[in-house]
């Protein structure tokens, strides 16, 4: 039953986001700049930051692109397991899965646009980033790396 509510609930907060995006009046998002901290070296992103429940319910909806530097940085106000799905979202994804203190936590590569299946956290994070698939092994980026950001524990 709980289940199903959550599914209500996630219907309810998409109906209107569907009908703004019908007619052109997709949400806008505050911009701001991350690092990503490997063994190898340090990469700098343009990410967007979904911040508010309507912006995490659009995310990256309905964009055909996104330059390689750029991202969408999903913060929560706290830690607990996370669930993404592609619905409606064009662009394959590397989803980082990022606990308080900016810590990776978990890596989904390569997502199925517009699929229904739930990307799960498999742990409890604060934070998801998104990135086009690709960019993980591209950069090796790797569980136990640090992402820098001022919304983060770790700071930026």
């Amino acid at each position: 039953m709980k289940a199903l509510r959550i599914v209500f609930y996630a219907v309810l907060l998409l109906l209107p986001l569907e009908g703004s995006a019908q007619t052109g009046q997709l949400l806008d998002f505050e911009r701001s700049e991350l690092e990503i901290a490997t063994a190898g070296d340090t990469y700098t992103f343009a990410v967007e930051l979904a911040l508010t429940p309507q912006q995490q319910a659009q995310g990256l909806m309905f964009r055909q692109s996104m330059a390689a530097d750029a991202g969408m940085l999903f913060v929560n106000d706290r830690e607990a397991m996370r669930g993404f799905w592609m619905r409606n979202t064009f662009i394959p994804l590397d989803m980082l899965f990022v606990k308080a203190d900016g810590t990776i936590a978990h890596i989904v590569e390569r997502t199925i646009p517009q699929s229904l299946k739930t990307v799960s956290s498999r742990v409890p994070v604060l934070a998801v980033l998104e990135l086009n698939a690709g960019t993980v092994r591209r950069l090796s980026i790797k569980v136990g790396d640090k992402v820098a950001h001022p919304l983060l524990g770790g700071g930026g």
